[in-house]
C-alpha cells in the first residue's frame, strides 16, 4: 500500500515535470506560455471578483438574518425528524451558494450532534453528493459570456434535491436508524 503513496505524491511533479519536457521537445517557449497563461487567469479572477463577493454576501446575510433557522423550523413543521432532521436544512440551503459556509455549517454540527451521529453522517454525506449550484452556475456562465441558462439551474436543482435524499437515506441506514 506504500507504493500507492509513493505514486500519489509524484504525480504532480511528474505531470508538470511532462508537459514542460513535451513542450521544449515541440520547441514552445515554455516560460512565455505559462507567464501567459497566468496573465490570462488572473484577469479571469478579476472579472468573478464581484460575483464571488456577492455570492458570499448573500450567504453571510442568510445565516445572519435568522431565515435559515426559520427555514428549518418550518421545515420541521411540515417533515418528521425522521424522515428529514431539520437541522439539516440550513446546510442544504448553503451548499446552494458556498461551500465554505458550508463546511462551517457541517462543523457547527458536528460540534452540536456529534460527528458519528445520524445528522453528522446524513451532514458528510450531503456535502459530498451536492454542488454549490449557484457559485457553479455563475462562475463558469459568467467566465464564457453564456446569458440564457436554460434548464441548467432546474436540471442542478433537481440533482441537488436527489443528492440530499441520497443522504438522508443513506444517513439513516447506516447510523442504524
Amino acid at each position: 500500500m506504500k507504493w500507492l503513496l509513493y505514486l500519489s505524491e509524484g504525480m504532480i511533479p511528474f505531470v508538470i515535470l511532462y508537459i514542460a519536457g513535451y513542450g521544449m521537445a515541440a520547441k514552445v517557449p515554455v516560460y512565455d506560455s505559462f507567464t501567459r497563461g497566468a496573465a490570462s487567469g488572473l484577469k479571469t479572477v478579476v472579472k468573478l471578483a464581484p460575483t464571488w463577493i456577492g455570492l458570499m454576501v448573500a450567504t453571510g446575510v442568510l445565516r445572519a438574518s435568522g431565515f435559515l433557522d426559520m427555514l428549518a423550523a418550518g421545515i420541521g413543521r411540515i417533515l418528521p425528524n425522521e424522515i428529514f432532521p431539520s437541522a439539516l436544512v440550513p446546510l442544504g440551503v448553503v451548499k446552494l451558494f458556498s461551500s465554505g459556509a458550508a463546511s462551517g455549517l457541517l462543523l457547527d454540527l458536528y460540534s452540536q450532534y456529534g460527528t458519528d451521529s445520524r445528522i453528522g453522517l446524513t451532514a458528510s454525506l450531503m456535502l459530498c453528493s451536492t454542488e454549490t449550484v449557484f457559485y457553479t452556475m455563475s462562475v463558469y456562465y459568467m467566465s464564457v459570456g453564456i446569458k440564457k441558462t436554460r434548464y441548467t439551474l432546474c436540471g442542478a436543482l433537481l440533482a441537488s434535491a436527489a443528492g440530499i435524499a441520497a443522504s438522508v437515506a443513506l444517513g439513516m441506514t447506516l447510523s442504524g436508524g
